[in-house]
């Protein structure tokens, strides 16, 4: 959290983030050209933001691209707003969508804990159910079967196919939100779960793409409050009691 605030206090770094949030997945020359500041002082700032995880950047052939990482604002809002007041909470709920983007949404965060519960944490139901609010995952998790994610109090949520299945480095799966009618309309994207080993940790890069350029921000607006829900989980045992994971999930057990 200190490197995010750092990173933060700095005003050409807020506004390297307002330009990735008005167009995700920007090059360095893109962005070096709406500053009147060298493209090496440009690098400097997006290698501090790639450090404090509020950009992370995704190579393309001979192409580096930066998108905004939403995930550590979400952390610092479980951390120090929630749970004080559901108010400010709401706002910054508030701040996390207008810095999120369509089309293409990459979401990282790191985890302290071995590829495999990571792996197993993400495909169990139970545990699935435990940081995701009560919704459970169902599949065989072979390449090219079918998976479901339900919740109880809402019925079917996700369904899709398991695209890729390398257990446990990469998940690639269709992804159709059928919780209701308007949002099934919105037709069928990607999510990629990556995981890498860094230390007696994991790096988890959550990728949601092939969104339509007007898809709706709920399709992907949830990722931040999921993934800090596995996080916490993982690390600690217990359930988020933020009101958001209330408010989907009820009370921990």
């Amino acid at each position: 959290m200190e490197r995010v605030f750092k990173a933060l206090a700095d005003p050409t770094r807020r506004e390297l983030l307002d330009e990735l949030f008005r167009r995700d997945g920007q090059s360095l020359n893109a962005l070096a050209s709406r500053f009147a500041i060298t493209r090496v002082a440009v690098a400097k700032h997006l290698r501090l933001l790639e450090e404090a995880g509020l950009v992370v950047s995704d190579r393309r052939g001979r192409e580096k691209l930066h998108f905004l990482n939403p995930v550590p604002i979400r952390l610092i809002h479980d951390r120090w707003v929630s749970k004080y007041t559901e108010t400010w909470a709401a706002g910054l709920v508030d701040l996390k969508r207008h810095l999120e983007a369509p089309v293409e949404k990459v979401f990282e965060i790191f985890i302290r804990t071995t590829p495999q519960r990571l792996w197993q944490a993400i495909t169990d139901p139970e545990t699935r159910a435990r940081f995701q609010f009560g919704a459970r995952v169902e599949s065989d998790w072979s390449t090219g079967s079918a998976y479901r994610v339900t919740h109880e109090g809402a019925g079917g949520l996700v369904e899709g196919e398991n695209l890729e299945v390398e257990p446990p480095w990469r998940l690639v799966q269709s992804y159709h939100a059928i919780w209701d009618d308007d949002i099934a309309a919105q037709g069928t994207s990607r999510v990629t779960w990556q995981i890498e080993q860094v230390g007696d940790s994991c790096r988890l890069v959550v990728r949601h793409d092939e969104l339509t350029a007007d898809a709706d921000e709920h399709l992907y607006g949830g990722w931040p409050m999921v993934l800090s829900g596995l996080k916490t989980w993982l690390e600690t045992g217990t359930e988020l009691t933020t009101p958001g994971s209330l408010m989907y999930g009820g009370e921990p057990s």
